[in-house]
C-alpha cells in the first residue's frame, strides 16, 4: 500500500499511530467516535485534562488527519474527519474496537 493512501496523502502511517498511542489522545477520539461534534471545554471535563494540555492532543490529531475543528465562539469543537480514508479509518476503528474490548475486560 502506498503511504499517500493515508488521509488522502497528508498523514504517514507512523504519524496516525503516532497519534494513536497517547492514552488522552484515545480517550478524546473515543469520545469523538460517537460521530457527534464536541467542545474542547467538554473533552477537557470528561479526560480530566487541562486546556493547554487538551489542546495540544488535539493538534496532534488534527496533524494526523484524525479530527477537523470549528471555532465556535471562544470554544474550538471537534469532531472526527469524515474525509478520513478508509486505510486509515480501518486503523482507527481497530484500535478503538480494542481499547473499548479492554475497558470491557477491565
Amino acid at each position: 500500500m502506498r503511504l499517500t493512501a493515508y488521509a488522502r496523502g497528508r498523514t504517514l502511517p507512523l504519524d496516525l499511530l503516532t497519534a494513536l498511542a497517547e492514552p488522552t489522545r484515545l480517550g478524546a477520539l473515543r469520545l469523538l467516535a460517537d460521530g457527534g461534534e464536541h467542545c474542547v471545554c467538554e473533552l477537557m471535563a470528561r479526560l480530566g485534562a487541562t486546556q493547554s494540555r487538551m489542546s495540544r492532543h488535539m493538534q496532534v490529531l488534527k496533524a494526523a488527519g484524525l479530527v477537523i475543528d470549528r471555532r465556535d465562539a471562544q470554544w474550538v469543537r471537534y469532531r472526527l474527519n469524515p474525509d478520513l480514508a478508509l486505510p486509515a479509518r480501518a486503523i482507527l476503528e481497530a484500535v478503538l474496537a480494542a481499547a473499548n474490548h479492554e475497558e470491557a475486560l477491565a
